[in-house]
């Protein structure tokens, strides 16, 4: 059997594993190594096994996301990000859909200090969509705006997906960050452009809110606000102006977070356990799928089963437009049935090569491949961010009703993505 072939058939036994729920990160170490041994003999690959997951864990960029991760555990844990939906409403309440709109800028704002997707909506879903319900909001409108808006969380900084993208690709995360603010910004305005406009067309689906709203009360909501504020400001204007890096940002942010919970009264050792355990348990998946990743890329270079499959894709002499489609339709089948992470570090040994080899910008490709995998987090059947709405919401509103609700926002995204599409290519 040639290396090619063996390349192609232990990419297979990978594919078959993952779809038997084998956890990821197993499933790519145990069939790089085992295809590195096969190919190379034992040697070289217990030599794998010791070299290659200290060269990834041992990157620097890599200690940024136990730092991200501390702060928006802390933030989550110590209630600081709490008066985002209040100030959000009071300010919004005049729009057709408001409370719909708050819950989005919500979001946004909760994914500036955290950065994760499910964070976003499990937390905003606890408070958002009871509120919405009480003022007789349509179910799908509710629960499907929490859900979609949670996205929103991977792509304004900090993004975990972006750092990790970064690292792979050795791109500058800085620049993955400002770009991905642009496309999260968009992202935003286009889900509230939605909904005003679904409730102005058909007003059933969200009542407008009868009680009037005082500038007192608008002020008092905005100074809730503060330690948001703060903390973006603290982490978002030295990382953007040069004046640290995105490792310094993080553990500024983290500092930074635990000051002002402190200075709150709201900082406990219980929130200081959970937020460490949490971000210890986290971390190490990550780190364990990553090291996964880069054992797969070595053997994909070993086999020349990658160089193989980039040049099968070239081959074909399609026009860089197809093959960026191409790759879109990859990506949103994957998201049908991988999470977003597991998908990326699974794909990108294989995906990376031919992005390069078609002359593709690496800034813009990352902040696309995060739009995309995305998408993913709001997709049936395993969409991510649904199942997190639906354990809030429990038995009060059935799962076909949320995804309904969240069909509106893919078909936006959908939109959006092809967009950015046409904007690499004008």
């Amino acid at each position: 059997m040639s290396e090619i072939a063996i390349g192609m058939t232990f990419l297979s036994v990978l594919i078959t594993l993952i779809l038997m729920r084998v956890p990821l990160g197993v499933a790519l170490i145990g069939v790089s190594f085992c295809g590195i041994w096969t190919l190379m003999g034992w040697r070289v690959a217990w030599g794998s096994l010791g070299i290659v997951p200290y060269q990834f864990a041992s990157s620097w960029l890599l200690s940024s996301i136990p730092a991200f991760l501390f702060m928006g555990f802390i933030c989550y844990h110590t209630r600081l990000t709490q008066g985002l939906f209040d100030a959000a409403r009071v300010w919004l309440s005049r729009l057709p859909g408001g409370l719909a709109v708050a819950s989005v800028c919500g979001c946004a704002g909760f994914a500036a200090v955290t950065g994760s997707s499910v964070a976003c909506s499990a937390a905003m879903g606890k408070i958002a969509i009871p509120e919405m319900m009480r003022h007789r909001y349509s179910p799908e409108l509710a629960t499907g705006t929490v859900a979609a808006a949670g996205t929103i969380g991977a792509l304004i900084p900090p993004s975990i997906l972006m750092i990790l993208y970064g690292v792979i690709a050795q791109v500058p995360i800085g620049q993955l960050f400002v770009g991905g603010f642009a496309v999260g910004l968009i992202t935003m305005l286009a889900y509230i452009l939605l909904i005003v406009v679904r409730v102005s067309r058909n007003p059933d689906l969200a009542p407008r809110l009868e009680t009037e709203v005082t500038m007192a009360e608008r002020l008092r909501a905005l100074g809730a606000i503060w330690p948001v504020v703060l903390i973006f400001l603290g982490v978002f204007v030295g990382l953007f102006s040069g004046a640290f890096t995105p490792t310094e940002a993080g553990s500024v942010g983290a500092f930074l977070s635990t000051v002002i919970a402190l200075l709150k009264g709201t900082l406990s050792w219980d929130a200081i356990r959970k937020a460490t355990v949490e971000t210890f348990v986290t971390t190490s998946a990550l780190v364990i799928i990553g090291i996964g990743a880069s054992l797969l890329t070595r053997f994909l270079a070993l086999s020349g089963s990658g160089e193989a499959l980039t040049q099968a894709v070239l081959a074909f002499g399609a026009e860089p437009i197809f093959i960026i489609i191409g790759i879109c339709a990859i990506y949103l089948v994957l998201g049908l049935f991988l999470e977003p992470l597991g998908a990326m570090l699974l794909t990108l040994p294989i995906v990376l090569p031919v992005v390069v080899d078609a002359g593709f910008n690496l800034i813009w490709f990352g902040i696309l491949l995060t739009k995309l995998l995305e998408i993913g987090m709001i997709t049936p059947p395993i969409g991510m961010n649904v199942f997190v709405i639906k354990g809030v919401v429990g038995d009060a509103i059935p799962l076909s009703r949320i995804i309904r609700g969240v069909s509106w926002f893919i078909a936006v995204d959908c939109v959006l993505v092809a967009g950015l599409i046409v904007y690499h290519f004008v």
